[in-house]
């Protein structure tokens, strides 16, 4: 087993990315990102506070803003308005999960879609779909400066690559079709020559699919769901799920089993998370260098 260290990867990644802000800021543009915190829900809190760190460490602006719970929705709409609006904000993004009454669904739409560095705004999750006029490769999405890319799918797809792990011929398996699961089968399929499967963890013969896939995604949010028995010597293991526990995080698979079957694993934490949070300021760069021109 070699476990594949998002740590070391994301680090690799930030050295390049504090070159373009600073390329930016020679070109009078200081990028900055505002992540909104509706709450008090704990995992949010601490994906605020990461954030907040990774953008200083960049030289990233750090605009973030901290909402009661109580809010109402029409309120919460008119600060994403506001942000929308502000021209020193090029990155706005919403921390989940949202309290009780308010709904991701029916706020996407009115992120600018020039600033949703996370790709939930339908105009730009349609890109992974459409792709333009003719058939885009996740090379060519990924660098296309009009196109965002969702940043925990665009970090599984880059620690493959990082990792030298290559999709072709391969059967590539994605356990959960959320907000994660979805966007990365499209990914996956647009980096071409790989099966690209995508379940549910409630089908029947899961154990016999993820057992024949060359390459395992969970993002389920079950704790050790993904256990030995279901994993086949040799299999590559990409675990996304976020499990809030009394000793920690744990993510979706059973880490110390599987890993004495995989050949390579991401932990959890440690894994696809701070890849996200690093390209979720590559998006903000991105947004930056758009909203400039």
């Amino acid at each position: 087993m070699s476990k594949i260290d998002g740590n070391q990867i994301a680090e690799t990644y930030r050295e390049e990315l504090k070159q373009e802000v600073e390329s930016l800021k020679e070109e009078g543009v200081q990028p900055a990102i505002a992540p909104v915190l509706v709450g008090n829900d704990p995992g949010a809190k601490v994906y605020y506070r990461t954030k907040k760190k990774l953008a200083e460490d960049l030289g990233i602006d750090y605009k973030g803003v901290k909402l009661e719970e109580g809010i109402s929705n029409e309120d919460l709409v008119s600060k994403i308005r506001e942000l929308n609006g502000d021209p020193s904000v090029h990155g706005l993004f919403i921390e989940l999960p949202l309290p009780e009454g308010l709904d991701i669904g029916e706020l996407r739409d009115e992120i600018n879609p020039k600033k949703d560095v996370d790709c939930i705004n339908p105009a730009n999750s349609g890109k992974l779909l459409s792709g333009g006029a003719v058939r885009a490769s996740y090379e060519d999405l990924k660098d296309d400066p009009e196109v965002m890319l969702p940043a925990t799918p665009y970090a599984v797809m880059e620690i493959l690559k990082y990792s030298d792990i290559d999709l072709a011929g391969k059967e590539f398996l994605v356990v959960g079709g959320g907000a994660v699961g979805l966007p990365l089968s499209l990914l996956a399929l647009r980096e071409g020559y790989a099966t690209v499967s995508l379940c549910e963890y409630q089908a029947g013969d899961l154990p016999e699919k993820t057992r024949r896939a060359d390459i395992v995604c969970s993002s389920v949010g079950k704790k050790n769901f993904i256990t030995a028995d279901m994993i086949s010597e040799g299999t590559v293991v990409v675990d996304v799920g976020i499990n809030e526990t009394e000793s920690g995080i744990t993510g979706d698979v059973d880490y110390d089993n599987v890993k004495e079957k995989a050949s390579r694993i991401t932990p959890v934490p440690g894994g696809v998370g701070p890849m996200t949070t690093t390209l979720i300021m590559s998006n903000t760069v991105k947004a930056a260098r758009l909203l400039q021109g």
